[in-house]
């Protein structure tokens, strides 16, 4: 049996009932063989027996009185999974989904994010089983306030600085760094994705999205080709969603697609970028409600959705972006996507494909950009968000833009050096894993055993 599948089988006994974080830690040990094999040192100081253990974990009651008076109690986490590069650093997920696997999948991914940004970042993420939707701003307030009081211990803007994820936009972030100051007296940048009033970054909000388009204009353009009249399939349409639509309408590709937990929309004349923010940010509705206003565009509810398959995905398209949620994409959508003629699948997503769809993309030589490197655009332009906070400054909207493309540039330019250098040339999964472990683990070894 080999030293990976020894990890492997001790973390399932250690972590039971965690299928996302084991299947997120899976994915990157498969990858590490050659550079195991030509690095025995990582072995010795057995570092991936350490970087698949966080640091802490911390799990709290949320107790708090919704508007009818009654108290609610909801689970909330962090877990602090790595510091070896920087102070920990990911998102915070308001989402009946949550669980403690969930949290640690995501963590996990973060940690070789960040390295990849090549900033001075920790991974970690946190969250609560609190479904923000359908909530009035006084009981998201009261649940922001009781979940910082307990968060508020254990963060800091040199330890762990969070920011926000599926559920928590602006609002709760207000709300969440109101009741940090209130607690602490402090006014300093222990949580990103503020409004930039009063001490945000100008482009964090759309840096997801747009790092996810430039990551795909990078990847066509290794081949020739570029984002231009192209096709475009987007899942979702939360905040990475509809800034990913936003970009590439600006950038002359064409998207068609969004998707929520109602359904699916379908609008063969391009999304209507207004609309879909008005619908999803302002009116808070399914999507039900922009077809009625857009008769051309069809919807399809998830209850028509054929078993182990969504719709999106059958929509032709030159290039899918996937920025939903995790394992949102199957192997029969991939099956689908491959046999539509797609050319490129940028993930906007943590993990949004399945592994047996994952692998059928990259047997079918698309031009494949895994989450922890397309996605890493949002955690860059926070760091970014941490930079100006540090200097009391505040950087103008074309200066953050410009760092993001650079940034993700140089992440594309990276993993793509890994994956030839282990003779997997144009494989970005496997770039990605390498490039990220390799970065965290030297630093783990020259800082000792801690």
């Amino acid at each position: 049996m080999s030293y990976t599948e020894d990890t492997l089988n001790a973390l399932r006994r250690t972590s039971p009932a965690q299928d996302e974080f084991f299947q997120a830690v899976r994915e990157v040990l498969a990858s590490l063989g050659p550079l195991l094999d030509s690095h025995p040192r990582y072995r010795k100081e057995r570092v991936i027996e350490r970087i698949v253990e966080p640091e802490r974990q911390i799990l709290f009651r949320v107790a708090w009185v919704d508007d009818e008076g009654t108290v609610q109690v909801n689970k909330g986490y962090r877990v602090q999974f790595s510091s070896t590069l920087g102070p920990v650093k990911g998102g915070l997920r308001f989402h009946p989904s949550v669980n403690g696997g969930v949290i640690k999948f995501l963590g996990f991914e973060q940690i070789l994010k960040n390295a990849l940004t090549g900033l001075p970042l920790g991974g970690g993420k946190g969250g609560a089983n609190f479904d923000p939707k359908g909530r009035s701003d006084q009981e998201v307030m009261r649940f922001c306030q009781a979940f910082m009081t307990e968060l508020f211990r254990h963060v800091g803007p040199t330890v762990d600085v969070p920011a926000g994820d599926i559920g928590v936009g602006a609002r709760e972030i207000g709300y969440l760094f109101g009741q940090y100051k209130r607690l602490t007296g402090r006014f300093d940048g222990v949580i990103t994705g503020k409004r930039a009033s009063w001490g945000g970054s100008l482009g964090r909000k759309e840096a997801t999205g747009y790092g996810c388009v430039y990551f795909a204009e990078e990847l066509l353009r290794a081949r020739g080709d570029g984002l231009e009249g192209k096709r475009c399939a987007v899942s979702g349409a939360g905040n990475v969603a509809v800034h990913t639509v936003e970009r590439l309408r600006s950038m002359g590709a064409k998207p068609v697609t969004v998707t929520d937990t109602t359904g699916t929309i379908h609008h063969e004349r391009g999304i209507d970028l207004d609309l879909l923010v008005e619908v999803k940010e302002m009116r808070r509705a399914g999507l039900a409600e922009y077809a009625r206003e857009r008769g051309d565009a069809r919807f399809i509810p998830v209850e028509e959705y054929p078993e182990g398959e969504h719709p999106v995905w059958s929509v032709p398209c030159d290039v899918a972006f996937p920025c939903a949620t995790q394992n949102e994409l199957t192997l029969a959508d991939a099956r689908t996507l491959v046999s539509s003629g797609c050319e490129c699948v940028c993930e906007g997503a943590n993990m949004p494909a399945t592994p047996d769809a994952m692998a059928h993309l990259m047997n079918a030589k698309l031009a494949y950009g895994p989450g922890k490197a397309a996605n890493a655009g949002g955690v860059a332009t926070s760091q970014l968000e941490m930079s100006q906070n540090a200097s009391m400054q505040q950087w103008g909207l074309e200066e953050v833009d410009r760092r993001l493309r650079e940034i993700m540039a140089n992440i594309h330019r990276s993993v793509e050096e890994a994956a030839a250098e282990f003779g997997e040339p144009g494989n970005l999964v496997f770039g990605a894993n390498i490039a990220g472990f390799r970065k965290v683990a030297d630093a783990m070894i020259e800082q000792g055993i801690h």
